[in-house]
């Protein structure tokens, strides 16, 4: 249980005296006092007036420490938002919709870029964004499209905008398969997604670029995921992803020996 450390970071990032916090809850400081140093525990009265203070839903304001979140976490817990740090909840996406009523397909131009990770849940921000439609996509699901840079990822090249399926829930990420994925450290990345959250906690990330070597991110440290639909490039290039899950890791994987040896022989170059 967190309770007692939890509400006295929440406390301190509002910079609230135990005072000002006792008298807005309508109980006495000792008593505030003694949940903060865990030597007394609040009734579920208590427990339900300091989760609707501090904005933080109550399973987590008792059972998660919140000293290990990222900031942009914390930062959406005190904005109202219900997080989800397993990846299994079902998702609510902030999005718009276009006059005709129709679910509009929001890009994130590159301006914009740097801002999503903290802004990707909140209405204001993302009724701003630009916004389109394509006729060819499903309407029962939700797409949004993000900007690429680098070369990590051909035949997906810099500069292109690649438009990806809002994925609710994460257990249902396909192994194998391309993604966007928005963390808080790196930002927008688009890679091929091994799931790992059963076995410790993480995802694996690919690039079909061999001179890219593979990473893990913690499955709580993921903001937002979408699933591959299509992308526009700025040049064209012949597609080299292989369509077969079976044979595309196998290739992956060769492509990444590869790139091991060829650094092994740029090294050895440098020697001579």
């Amino acid at each position: 249980m967190y309770l007692k450390e939890n509400i006295k970071l929440l406390r301190k990032r509002r910079k609230r005296s135990q005072e000002e916090v006792s008298r807005s809850l309508n109980i006495t400081r000792s008593a505030y006092n003694s949940y903060e140093n865990g030597v007394a525990e609040p009734g579920i009265q208590v427990l339900l007036k300091l989760a609707d203070f501090y904005q933080v839903n109550l399973d987590k304001l008792v059972k998660v420490d919140l000293s290990t979140l990222q900031e942009s976490q914390l930062s959406q817990l005190e904005k109202g938002f219900d997080i989800d740090l397993s990846g299994t909840r079902l998702r609510i996406l902030a999005t718009t919709v276009s006059p005709e009523d129709n679910e509009n397909v929001e890009l994130v131009p590159l301006k914009a870029r740097a801002g999503y990770t903290t802004g990707y849940a909140d209405p204001d921000f993302i009724k701003v964004l630009p916004a389109f439609n394509l006729p060819f996509l499903s309407a029962n699901k939700k797409y949004r499209s993000f900007p690429i840079a680098g070369d990590s990822m051909p035949p997906v090249s810099e500069g292109a905008f690649v438009t990806g399926e809002y994925v609710q829930n994460w257990n249902n990420i396909r192994n194998g398969n391309p993604y966007i994925v928005v963390t808080a450290d790196e930002g927008i990345v688009f890679k091929v997604v091994y799931n790992r959250i059963d076995e410790d906690g993480t995802l694996l990330l690919c690039s079909t670029n061999p001179l890219y070597k593979p990473y893990s991110v913690k499955i709580n440290d993921v903001l937002e995921l979408c699933k591959f639909v299509n992308y526009i490039n700025p040049s064209f290039e012949e597609p080299t992803v292989s369509e077969n899950n079976d044979v595309g890791p196998a290739l992956r994987v060769i492509q990444r020996e590869i790139g091991m040896i060829k650094e092994k022989v740029q090294a050895i170059e440098e020697k001579i």
